[in-house]
């Protein structure tokens, strides 16, 4: 604990369904605090990672890390790559957590299972709950940079002012990915990275007005 009675240790949980690149993304972001030094702890919890199933993963960084596991009511931020997702796991925020999330709606096997139904507002769901909630169309901003599979980029844009390090080291895990690749691969990247910051801060301005 800090001196503050706050725990040095960051949680982060990161949710969706797959194909959305949830677990590449927490890798990139668990690459990041590596980088600065600090104990990583990563996990995959839920099932099935190929393309529909849901999934989600935990992240926890820090001084020291014993545990992957983040505890109900103890994450500090959920990034939600899909809206129910983010929703259903809601409980696992700490009180004053940071909800970032994509209103692009992919609807989960659960779903069209008939084991959960598909929430009419899940923002206003969790704002219901008390957190703070930024949200944004990160699917369509991926498909107006010409992939949908760049959300997963943008995403990592929008939690990158969220963190206890700054965003130009995680803009760098990101990129470094692709250093071996077409340069228009590393440009698309580094704009879909821009796109989700500019995107969290507008939602950020609109949620405190």
């Amino acid at each position: 604990m800090s001196e503050t009675g706050k725990s040095d240790t960051t949680n982060i949980l990161v949710v969706g369904t797959g194909g959305q690149g949830v677990m590449t993304a927490t890798e990139i972001l668990a690459e990041a605090a590596i980088a600065l030094g600090h104990d990583v702890k990563k996990t995959e919890v839920a099932g099935m990672s190929q393309r529909g199933g849901v999934v989600s993963s935990h992240l926890r960084f820090g001084p020291k890390v014993l545990s992957p596991q983040i505890a109900p009511g103890s994450a500090d931020v959920l990034l939600g790559f899909e809206a129910a997702e983010a929703m259903r796991w809601r409980h696992m925020l700490r009180a004053d957590g940071l909800v970032l999330m994509n209103t692009g709606r992919l609807v989960p096997p659960i779903v069209e299972l008939g084991v959960y139904d598909y929430p009419e507002d899940p923002v206003s769901a969790i704002r219901a709950s008390g957190a703070h909630v930024f949200s944004f169309d990160a699917s369509q901003i991926a498909q107006q940079l010409g992939d949908i599979r760049l959300g997963n980029t943008v995403m990592l844009g929008a939690i990158s002012d969220h963190l206890p390090f700054s965003a130009e080291v995680l803009e760098r895990c990101v990129l470094k990915r692709f250093a071996h690749k077409k340069s228009e691969l590393v440009e698309l990247n580094r704009r879909a990275f821009a796109a989700g910051r500019a995107a969290a801060e507008a939602a950020a301005k609109a949620a405190v007005a």
